[in-house]
């Protein structure tokens, strides 16, 4: 099988170390589709150039594909069996059209709660739409989704063995959406250290916040990506999840990147189906549902008990279950079958 993984513009090297969504997504499913046996093309000129001691680069992106161009047929020659992509492409004409004369499938994953596709843009068979989770196959029902588990890696983020580890962690972007305030919160009233690792994206949030951000419990880590990322999940006693009352979560990486370093979870979330129910069960985390008219004091009540709860579970355990749900090579094979 001949899988042809395309990249997109963004400001995100290809593959990254650290954050990124899609990127990571995308990484991740090439190194599944080798994994299990597929060979493996980087399609467009986003991938880090000294990959190509160990891959097959083709820095071309379909979308600038001239019709009846050398290009173009030399994409069709090389007879990929399926290309997997970022959400928007196959909504956008011009990259649809190159697909259209290759004869092959296309897949991708839903990054996005908002981005709208073209109506004819999934038939659920050879062009496949994925989403994480309840919530999101219902958003996308029009589009026939097929429900799974978005596996993302990162370069040099390989988990060492699990181990029991001491503070808390939270890690993602900091700003309103992400609302790590109520994570902090949580610590507090079970006098427990937290770690925050990650970006500022909202400093006027961050002000909001300031008295309980910069308590003495909390002690900000930064950005962090490669192996130090790795071991402040891995060196946690439990990570914790937050978002905003508003906000729904697409697909978030830190599941996967959480229970593969055998870290239980604790997840705040005001309704079911979500990404966290979707990713978690009894002996990989805990997930309280908060009533969104309950203010941020007695969600992070709430929070603090399913701490409580994660805490107790056997990292090993977690880690054997991570590594299996979030396996690249069952979710590429997953991906790549054709639905009857």
């Amino acid at each position: 099988m001949l899988v042809g993984v395309c990249d997109f513009p963004g400001s995100y090297a290809f593959p990254p170390a650290g954050y990124g969504g899609i990127e990571r997504w995308l990484w991740a499913v090439a190194i599944g589709a080798r994994a299990a046996g597929a060979d493996v093309h980087l399609l467009g000129p986003g991938w880090l150039t000294d990959l190509e001691r160990d891959w097959v680069r083709k820095p071309v992106r379909l979308e600038d594909i001239t019709p009846g161009s050398l290009a173009e047929r030399e994409l069709r020659g090389a007879g990929y069996d399926l290309l997997v992509v970022g959400h928007e492409y196959p909504s956008l004409p011009a990259w649809t059209r190159t697909w259209s004369e290759l004869d092959c499938d296309v897949a991708t994953f839903q990054h996005s709660p908002v981005f709208r596709h073209t109506p004819t843009a999934f038939d659920g068979r050879r062009s496949r739409l994925y989403c994480y989770s309840p919530e999101m196959t219902e958003r996308y029902a029009d589009h026939r989704p097929i429900p799974e588990l978005a596996v993302h890696l990162g370069l040099r983020e390989e988990e060492p063995p699990a181990t029991a580890g001491t503070d808390l962690v939270w890690l993602g972007r900091i700003d309103e959406d992400k609302a790590p305030h109520i994570a902090v919160r949580a610590a507090q009233i079970l006098g427990r250290r937290i770690q925050i690792v990650g970006p500022v994206f909202d400093k006027e949030y961050v002000h909001r916040h300031d008295r309980l951000l910069t308590a003495d419990h909390v002690k900000w880590i930064g950005e962090l990506g490669g192996p130090a990322k790795t071991a402040a999940i891995t060196e946690a006693s439990v990570f914790v999840y937050t978002y905003a009352r508003p906000y729904v979560e697409a697909g978030a990486a830190v599941f996967g990147e959480s229970l593969r370093a055998g870290t239980p979870m604790a997840a705040l979330t005001w309704r079911d189906g979500t990404c966290a129910q979707a990713a978690l069960c009894d002996e990989t985390g805990a997930v309280t549902v908060v009533d969104p008219r309950e203010d941020d004091e007695t969600a992070a009540r709430r929070l603090a008990d399913v701490i409580q709860q994660a805490e107790g579970l056997d990292h090993r355990r977690v880690q054997e279950i991570g590594m299996r749900r979030f396996d690249p090579a069952r979710h590429f094979q997953a991906m790549a079958a054709r639905p009857c």
